[in-house]
C-alpha cells in the first residue's frame, strides 16, 4: 500500500542513531513521527555487516544506550548477533515498531519554501514533514574501489558488508582486499577452511590485543538485580577512554608507550621478521583507528597465508596484479574497504533553500553546525553528522548527545510556533552560515595538533581535501557539553507567508523565489 501523509518529523535509518531518535520523541511526548528504513528490519550496521567473526570493538556495556541498559551481555565485546538483537529489543521495549516504515527506501528530500517543510519522496510512497532526521549512519554504504579489469573476474566478487552466505569457501583460493576492522576480523574467521588466503594490505594497522572475555553469570545477576552496578560498569568504561583523549588530541607524543605494546603483541604471533617487517606501521598509532585482535597476527602467520604488502592494483581474469606486481590467483574476491563516510550518498538526494543538494552545499567538504545542522538546510537534523566521530570510544555517546540537542531544537520550534498565532502557517529554524563557520573554525584549529592530523597517515577520517570532517577532536563530555541546548543566536528563525507565493519548480534549475522571511533571535 502506498503511503501519502504529514508527519510531525520523519527519521531516516534505524540503526542506533534512528531508533534512539525515535525512543527520544516519544519520551518528549512526540508521537506523530515515522522511521523510514529501507531495509525490511532495524539494525543499521549490526543488520547489514554479517560476515564470518563480525563484532563490536567497543565494550558492550558502553556500545549501548544508557536508559536501555542490557545486564545481559554475554560477553564483555558482544558479537554482531547480540548487538542486533538489542536494537531488536529497544524498538519493542520503546513501542517504536508502529512507527517503523520498513523498505521505505529515502529517494529525495526536498524543501517547500512556501509550506516551510520537507517532501520526502519513498519507493513506497510520499511524506511531508515539519522535520527531518537523518540517522543513516557514516557505516551503511559499502565503497568498492574502482580496479581495472574487475569485471573479467571469472569468480565471486562482493564486499564484507554484504557477506554471501550462500558461498562455500573451504577448499578455495581467497583474496582479502584491506585491513580495516572488517578484515581483521574475517580474516582468523576464515583462514582456517580456505586453500589458500592473501591478504592485499595497502597500510598496515596498529592492532592491539582484544581482551573479551565471556561474562560471568554471577557479574550478569549481579547487573539485573542491583542496575546502579551496570550504571558503573558502563561509566567506568567511558572514563577509562576520556583519559585517553588528552594523548589522541593534545599529546600525541605519548601514545609511543602505546606502540611499544602493539609491537610486542605482534612479536608474540609473529616470528618471521619479513613479515612483522610488513606488517609494522610506520605513522603514529591512533592516527587511524586502533584495531582489537588477538587472532588476526597469529593467522597471518599461518602457512596458508600470504600478505601482499601492497593494494590491488588490477585484475585479469583470475589472476589479481598488486601495485607492486606481485601476481596472485584466486577464486573468490573479499573487499574489505570500508564505507562512504566523507561523500555520504544521501547528501545528493536532499535539496535545500534554493534548490541546493546537501552535496553541492559540501563540494568543499562536509560542515555542520554542533555537527547536527547544516546551513540552507532549515529543519533537517544529522545523527552523526560532520566531526561526531570519535576514534577511541564509543558512538553511543556521541548519539545521546545529539538526542539532547534534538530534544531542545524541537521543543524551541514548539515555543516560537505557539508565539507565532496572527494566522501564520509555519515557523523553521535555519542555521546561520557564520555560526557554521565559526564552530568548523573552531573544530579544526583545534584538529590540527591532533595525532589524526599529525600521525603521519592517510585514513577514511580525511576527505578529499586532506581535512578532518569526521572526528570530534575532544571528549564525548565535551561534546555532551556543547549540544545541550540550542542557542537561538546561531539560527535564523524562517516565517512562512510573509513573502509572495515563491511557487517554482526546482528541477527545473530556476531557484524558488523567497516565500518566507528571516529574523535573527539575539
Amino acid at each position: 500500500m502506498v503511503e501519502s501523509r504529514h508527519v510531525r518529523v520523519a527519521v531516516i535509518g534505524s540503526g542506533f542513531g534512528g531508533l534512539g531518535a525515535a525512543v527520544r520523541l516519544r519520551r518528549e511526548g512526540i508521537t506523530d513521527f515515522v522511521v523510514l528504513e529501507r531495509a525490511g528490519s532495524v539494525g543499521g550496521t549490526w543488520r547489514d555487516n554479517t560476515y564470518p567473526g563480525c563484532a563490536c570493538d567497543v565494550p558492550s556495556h558502553l556500545y549501548s544506550f544508557s536508559f536501555a541498559p542490557e545486564p545481559d551481555w554475554p560477553r564483555t565485546f558482544s558479537g554482531q548477533s547480540y548487538s542486533r538483537a538489542y536494537l531488536e529489543r529497544v524498538a519493542d521495549t520503546f513501542g517504536i515498531r508502529p512507527h517503523l516504515r520498513f523498505r521505505h527506501e529515502v529517494m529525495k528530500v526536498r524543501w517547500d519554501e512556501v509550506a516551510l517543510r520537507w517532501e520526502v519522496t519513498t519507493s513506497q510512497g510520499d511524506f511531508t514533514a515539519d522535520v527531518v532526521v537523518s540517522a543513516g549512519g557514516a557505516l551503511s554504504d559499502p565503497r568498492v574501489p574502482d580496479v581495472p579489469g574487475l569485471e573479467t573476474f571469472p569468480g565471486e566478487v562482493f564486499h564484507s558488508a554484504r557477506w554471501d552466505h550462500d558461498l562455500p569457501l573451504r577448499g578455495k583460493r581467497v583474496a582479502v582486499v584491506g585491513t580495516g576492522a572488517s578484515a581483521i576480523q574475517i580474516v582468523p574467521a576464515i583462514q582456517p577452511e580456505v586453500e589458500r588466503l592473501t591478504v592485499f594490505q595497502r597500510t598496515p594497522p596498529w592492532v592491539m590485543p582484544r581482551t573479551d572475555r565471556a561474562i560471568s553469570r554471577i557479574e550478569r545477576l549481579l547487573h539485573r538485580a542491583f542496575p546502579v552496578t551496570g550504571a558503573a560498569r558502563r561509566q567506568f568504561l567511558r572514563e577509562v577512554r576520556e583519559l585517553q583523549v588528552r594523548a589522541f588530541t593534545k599529546r600525541p607524543e605519548l601514545l609511543g608507550v602505546v606502540e611499544s605494546l602493539a609491537k610486542a603483541n605482534m612479536a608474540k604471533a609473529v616470528k618471521d621478521p619479513a613479515l612483522r617487517a610488513a606488517l609494522t606501521p610506520s605513522y603514529r598509532i591512533g592516527c587511524k583507528r586502533i584495531l582489537l585482535s588477538s587472532t588476526y597476527y597469529p593467522a597471518l602467520a599461518r602457512p596458508n597465508v600470504d600478505v601482499v604488502a601492497s593494494g590491488l592494483a588490477e585484475v585479469r581474469g583470475s589472476t589479481l596484479f598488486a601495485a607492486d606486481g606481485t601476481e596472485v590467483e584466486a577464486d573468490v574476491v573479499v573487499f574489505g574497504t570500508g564505507f562512504h563516510v566523507t561523500d555520504v550518498p544521501i547528501a545528493e538526494r536532499v535539496v535545500g533553500v534554493g534548490g541546493v543538494t546537501l552535496a553541492e552545499a559540501w563540494k568543499d567538504g562536509m560542515e555542520g553546525l554542533r555537527g547536527t545542522t547544516a546551513a540552507g538546510f532549515p529543519n533537517w537534523m544529522m545523527i552523526t553528522g560532520p566531526n561526531t566521530g570519535l576514534g577511541n570510544s564509543s558512538m553511543i555517546l556521541m548519539i545521546e548527545a545529539q538526542l539532547n540537542y534534538l530534544a531542545d531544537y524541537l521543543g524551541k520550534l514548539g515555543q516560537l510556533e505557539r508565539l507565532e498565532g496572527l494566522g501564520r502557517e509555519a515557523v523553521a529554524l535555519d542555521a546561520r552560515v557564520s555560526a557554521v563557520g565559526a564552530w568548523n573554525r573552531r573544530v579544526q584549529e583545534r584538529m590540527t595538533r591532533t595525532v589524526w592530523n599529525t600521525g603521519g597517515c592517510t585514513s577514511w577520517y580525511l576527505d578529499v581535501n586532506g581535512r578532518n570532517t569526521t572526528i570530534w577532536p575532544g571528549t564525548t563530555r565535551e561534546f555532551r557539553r556543547e549540544t545541550r541546548a540550542v542557542d537561538l543566536a546561531e539560527y535564523d528563525v524562517i516565517r512562512a507567508g510573509d513573502a509572495g507565493d515563491g511557487d517554482s519548480d526546482s528541477d527545473s534549475g530556476a531557484v524558488p523565489r523567497q516565500a518566507a522571511t528571516k529574523e535573527t533571535v539575539r
